[in-house]
């Protein structure tokens, strides 16, 4: 497992007040898997996914309990991402912690189609 962040309650609050802990990691087979699936994904992978859980653009609420979609859009390659965020909280088992499950570039199209279609949270004016 990697430490990618700490969550920053007062943003993630939004999804839910139940948050049982702070610190976010990431699997090895997850990170292997989003290196592999997603190559347009160049570069340090760990710094994305930290810029993008403590700085969101958008949080979306899912069907899957606990948790979240979030959105950002990185002005470097002008593309949008899509983290798919596990949020630790107090009816989850002992040792279970915030954890990546994904993270991939979106479209435009898609990306404003998930604005449209999904509730929005948080958004970051």
């Amino acid at each position: 497992m990697d430490f990618i962040c700490e969550l920053d309650l007062a943003i993630y609050k939004v999804f839910t007040e139940d948050i049982a802990e702070t610190e976010v990691i990431i699997t090895e087979g997850q990170l292997r898997h989003i290196r592999e699936r997603h190559p347009d994904l160049s570069g340090d992978v760990e710094s994305y996914l930290r810029e993008t859980i403590l700085h969101p653009d958008y949080i979306l609420a899912t069907d899957r309990p606990h948790t979240a979609n979030v959105l950002k859009r990185f002005t470097i390659e002008g593309k949008g991402f899509q983290l798919v965020l596990r949020l630790k909280t107090s009816a989850d088992p002992t040792g279970y912690k915030n954890s990546v499950i994904t993270f991939m570039s979106v479209n435009r199209k898609r990306w404003e189609q998930y604005l449209r279609n999904r509730q929005i949270l948080y958004r970051n004016e």
